[in-house]
């Protein structure tokens, strides 16, 4: 294991390292492809300018836009008709053949993003992939699960310890029919939300930043999706044990917010919500509390 820190600051421990054979190759035979959606098209990008400056060489990118009705032979007619002009003659042929098998690969296993760069043709025609880059979307899991097998979703660089209180919420999430997230932002941070719905969570998380700035934002969060009164109460309790373990001087904000409810029974959570006040109401007052409420929706 190493731990790194990114130019953003960011700490994190890498654990995992992958170790390749080194394949002899030059600048020139570097090449470019990835795939992805873009509206309701499939988007092919193909380029003989791979390697690290593919970026600042992106107008040699062909973009192939594949609507998703299109029929494999139109779509490898497609592919033949707008391939990048620095490939060889002598090569064109099997870039085409390999590019149509990547795109029917991304597209058959439902990928979010596919990309090889460089991937390298060598002298006997002969593909090696040097860096690749591969995103799923969970959201397509149910479609997948035979194909994908057992795929474990990987934490955000730097976010992999979770503290107790977020496992424990991220436990009750795994076993609830409704939505409980939780991430500590900043443990010592003066403003904490509840906010019911992952929609509002953005919109009040980012307007905090805007106004307050990202320091004092102490967690990000949501409940939603119908939780019952004992999984509402359970989820402020953790908020509150963790908003009054550290007095600021300035005293404390909390937020519970939301949108105006569609199905959720505001009398069902707001009864877990008012439960937990009554067990924190001091502790709430020695962190000298503000609290602002805005939510609406069934009862």
């Amino acid at each position: 294991a190493h731990d790194v820190t990114l130019l953003s600051g960011q700490t994190g421990r890498l654990t995992h390292f992958i170790v390749e054979p080194f394949t002899p190759h030059t600048q020139e035979q570097e090449y470019y492809i990835s795939a992805t959606t873009v509206g309701e098209d499939d988007v092919l990008y193909l380029s003989a300018e791979g390697g690290m400056e593919v970026e600042e060489n992106w107008d040699k990118v062909n973009e192939i836009h594949i609507p998703i009705d299109l029929n494999d032979n139109d779509i490898e007619k497609a592919i033949k008709a707008d391939i990048p002009a620095g490939i060889t003659a002598d090569k064109v042929e099997e870039f085409a053949a390999f590019a149509f098998a990547f795109y029917k690969f991304y597209r058959d296993l439902n990928f979010a993003y596919l990309e090889i760069n460089p991937i390298v043709m060598l002298d006997n025609n002969k593909m090696a992939i040097l860096d690749l880059v591969a995103r799923l979307d969970d959201t397509a899991g149910f479609l997948m699960a035979d194909k994908w097998g057992d795929i474990e979703y990987p934490t955000a660089f730097g976010m992999e310890d979770k503290s107790p209180e977020e496992e424990a919420i991220a436990l009750a999430d795994s076993k609830s029919g409704a939505s409980l997230k939780l991430t500590i932002l900043n443990p010592m941070g003066r403003i904490w939300t509840m906010v019911a719905g992952g929609g509002a969570s953005v919109v009040y998380a980012d307007t905090i930043a805007d106004f307050a700035g990202v320091k004092d934002l102490a967690n990000y969060g949501e409940y939603s999706g119908g939780p019952t009164t004992a999984e509402t109460e359970f989820y402020a309790d953790t908020i509150f044990d963790l908003m009054t373990r550290h007095q600021d001087p300035r005293g404390k904000i909390l937020i519970i917010g939301g949108a105006i409810a569609n199905f959720t029974d505001i009398a069902k959570t707001f009864t877990g919500i008012i439960n937990a006040f009554e067990k924190y109401a001091d502790k709430l007052k020695e962190n000298k509390t503000k609290i602002y409420v805005r939510r609406g929706g069934p009862n």
